[in-house]
This record gives structure tokens, C-alpha cells and sequence, in this order.
């Protein structure tokens, strides 16, 4: 079973975040131009909350709030749930499925940063799994 620790290592991209003053508009553009869907929100290097796609739609666009004059904080979501470099890809699928997440921090025991992962890095990893199990289940029985 492939774990948390063995997706960040393979993570070539870093690490995209923004400050709870930052306006709306920049976190946008962030997610934008790194072309991904969630940036975490950091302060003082500790995680206070993460801004998504689906903060954007629901916190910004359908309340006709102006994104150059909203800041992130204001729209940000601050119950955010994390997850360790020990759990295995499927316990975060799991908690994704449950929560309706799709991207998850990456924490370690004293709360510092370490990266953060998506629905897709962890489906990605599954169906690597499963391709591999396959593989052997193919070589076992014609062998």
C-alpha cells in the first residue's frame, strides 16, 4: 500500500501558497498560473486555511463579491481537515469521498507543512497499485 509520504515524493512542483491578506484576485491568479485548484492559506508558517476552487464559486462568485477587494481570509475555509505522511492513499481517498474533498493538506506531528495532495495524485497512485497487482495476477497464471 502506497502511502502519503511516497506521493509527496514524487511531487516535483512546490509548493503554493498564499497569506490570509492576500486578496482573492491573487490567490486566482496563483492557482492559475500553477494550474491547480487549491492553494493553502499560510501565516507565520502554519497552516490557518485553504482557499479553493469551490471557495471561489460559492464564497466569491455567487455572493458578487469583487475579488481585487475581497481578501482570502474572508472566504477562506478555516476547518481544514489534514492528513499525515503515514496514512495510506486509500484512507485519504476515503476521507475525501466522505468530506467531498479534493485536495488535502499534508502535515506533519507538529503541524509544519509538508505538502498538500489532490484527488488526482491519489487516484493516480490507486490505479498504479491496481495495474501492478494486475501484472503479477498475469505472470503468476501464465507461468
Amino acid at each position: 500500500m502506497k502511502t502519503i509520504a511516497q506521493i509527496l515524493s514524487q511531487k516535483t512542483r512546490p509548493l503554493t501558497t498564499v497569506a490570509p491578506g492576500d486578496t482573492v484576485q491573487r490567490a486566482i491568479e496563483l492557482m492559475r498560473e500553477q494550474d491547480i485548484g487549491a492553494v493553502m492559506v499560510v501565516d507565520n508558517d502554519k497552516l490557518t486555511g485553504i482557499f479553493t476552487e469551490r471557495d471561489c464559486v460559492h464564497k466569491v462568485s455567487s455572493l458578487s463579491r469583487n475579488p481585487k477587494e475581497t481578501i482570502v481570509s474572508e472566504v477562506m475555509s478555516t476547518k481544514v481537515r489534514y492528513v499525515t505522511t503515514s496514512m495510506e492513499v486509500s484512507q485519504c481517498l476515503a476521507l475525501m469521498t466522505e468530506r467531498f474533498f479534493r485536495h488535502l493538506p499534508v502535515l506533519d506531528e507538529q503541524k509544519n507543512i509538508l505538502g498538500i495532495v489532490s484527488i488526482g495524485d491519489l487516484v493516480k497512485a490507486k490505479l498504479s497499485e491496481q495495474d501492478f497487482i494486475i501484472e503479477q495476477m498475469e505472470r503468476y497464471i501464465t507461468s
